[in-house]
């Protein structure tokens, strides 16, 4: 009883949505080395199957490209979480994505943050997969619990439980 009462061990936690649905790819398998090889940190990715992209969790819009092909939030935990639109988009110039957030704005999970023409993404870039990093995960601030899921719905399966150590 008095360890519960003394303990420093910090328990905040949060759950991370799918973003897109479609089909779960491990951050391994994405074909880019920038991301298989987690040289931006750790992730997951989605192949999806529509064009809406929701906030995986509530947090503040931290980061928007130019061309509209990544975005960045900082959870409420302090992840800092870049959902990456596609591979090879950035050469779109923003074209066929639509983001309905700017920097600073706060989100709430679930909520519709990018609209993309999944049809032009096929056939302008080299992929439509969507990795999602977690580019502060190197500095060992959080475990990561990951979900073995196969088909992913936005908004509504887990992806992974990350923990303040």
């Amino acid at each position: 009883m008095f360890e519960k009462l003394f303990s420093k061990k910090n328990n905040k936690s949060e759950e991370i949505f799918a973003y897109a649905s479609g089909t779960f790819v491990k951050i391994e398998d994405v074909p880019d080395p920038v991301f298989s090889e987690k040289s931006m940190g750790e992730g997951v990715a989605i192949l999806p199957v529509d064009g809406q992209i929701l906030a995986p969790a509530d947090g503040e819009i931290i980061l928007i490209a130019p061309t509209k092909h990544a975005l960045a939030l900082k959870t409420t935990l302090g992840e800092e979480i870049l959902i990456h639109i596609g591979l090879e988009t950035v050469n779109l110039g923003g074209q066929g994505i639509n983001a309905f957030v700017k920097v600073g704005d706060k989100v709430l999970k679930g909520q519709k943050i990018i609209e993309i023409d999944l049809d032009f993404i096929k056939k302008n870039a080299s992929s439509t997969v969507i990795p999602l990093v977690i580019t502060n995960s190197e500095e060992n601030r959080f475990d990561f619990q990951w979900e073995n899921v196969r088909e992913v719905k936005a908004g509504e399966t887990k992806l992974f439980k990350a923990t303040l150590k």
